[in-house]
């Protein structure tokens, strides 16, 4: 039997930085949601913000043992297609949603609107769009595990 040897491809930091944007709202949603800079909490959306911050938690947990494995596991593609629906999922909802971070970056930005949300909107946007050039640009591990044609 022979075994293949399949590089590491550079782009799994792409779950790296799933954890860098979700990390610190994951740690002060747990611990400290009152003092995240969201308005209108109240005891529901506390108990709702603390549970979302430990799936997002969990999800960082499982990223950063999958950012080590090799690419052509079927899990770490899947959780990777699912980070992708949750960053897509969650840059169109931020990008619609109104106005519940009452920080400004100034009256310049407000004009282009540049604010909190949009560009918590982009980062997640931008994650989402990662993953997908993972995939693609990881592809060719699969294939070469399984044996089928490049």
């Amino acid at each position: 039997m022979s075994t293949a040897v399949v590089p590491r491809s550079p782009l799994s930091v792409v779950f790296l930085l799933h954890i860098a944007l979700e990390i610190p709202l994951a740690v002060q949603g747990v611990w400290a949601p009152t003092s995240l800079p969201f308005v209108q909490l109240n005891n529901t959306t506390l108990v709702i913000l603390k549970l979302y911050s430990a799936l997002v938690f969990a999800i960082c947990g499982v990223s950063f043992l999958c950012y080590s494995l090799p690419e052509f596991l079927p899990g770490k593609r899947a959780l990777a297609i699912g980070l992708c629906i949750y960053h897509s999922v969650c840059s169109t909802i931020l990008y619609n949603a109104p106005r519940f971070i009452p920080v400004s970056f100034g009256d310049v930005f407000e004009n282009y609107r540049v604010t909190p949300e949009n560009v918590w909107g982009t980062l997640h946007g931008l994650i989402g769009l990662s993953m997908v050039v993972w995939w693609q640009g990881t592809a060719h591990y699969a294939q070469l595990i399984r044996g089928a044609p490049q």
